[in-house]
């Protein structure tokens, strides 16, 4: 776990949370949300925590691991909500959970969650040192644990996939 220092900010004092209906114009031909724009609010969230515990602009490096477990209809409340689960030097990991509320019988559904990778910047686009992240609970503790090991594997991923594009011919490839 990271020492606190003046720098560090705990995992509450970033957390974001959002609510959206779905309307028609958000949905696909069975009535269901189009999942694209179920990533935007997911993006959105997650700036919003990512901004927060920079106190910087941040951008959108990677999203991954965005699991859409079940379909989110017509009418429907969505609850979004962000937290920071580590950071590094200038970037970090922020996980978000989707549930649809059930206002009637006040029953929550998890629909999706994801991690985001982000990265603080100035105006010109250059690249911010972040806080250290502080968690608190068991629940937070695991989460930042988890983020190391996401993290060990997206740099190996991104690795072969660098090598793969220097091997690979100018142009379009399917």
């Amino acid at each position: 776990m990271p020492e606190p220092t003046q720098t560090a900010r705990t995992v509450a004092e970033s957390q974001s949370e959002r609510s959206e209906i779905v309307f028609p114009n958000d949905s696909n031909g069975i009535g269901n949300l189009f999942g694209g724009r179920l990533m935007q609010y997911i993006d959105l969230v997650a700036a919003m925590a990512a901004s927060r515990h920079a106190r910087a602009i941040c951008i959108t490096a990677s999203m991954d691991h965005l699991d859409f477990v079940a379909p989110v209809k017509i009418g429907e409340l969505l609850i979004l909500k962000a937290s920071v689960n580590r950071a590094y030097r200038t970037s970090m990991e922020v996980g978000v959970r989707v549930m649809v509320e059930d206002v009637r019988q006040q029953k929550l559904r998890h629909v999706s969650s994801a991690y985001l990778t982000f990265v603080a910047v100035d105006q010109a686009g250059n690249k911010l040192e972040v806080p250290q992240i502080i968690p608190e609970t068991e629940h937070q503790k695991r989460r930042y644990e988890d983020a190391g090991r996401r993290r060990e594997m997206r740099s190996g991923e991104v690795a072969r996939k660098k090598e793969m594009r220097e091997k690979t011919a100018p142009g379009w490839q399917v």
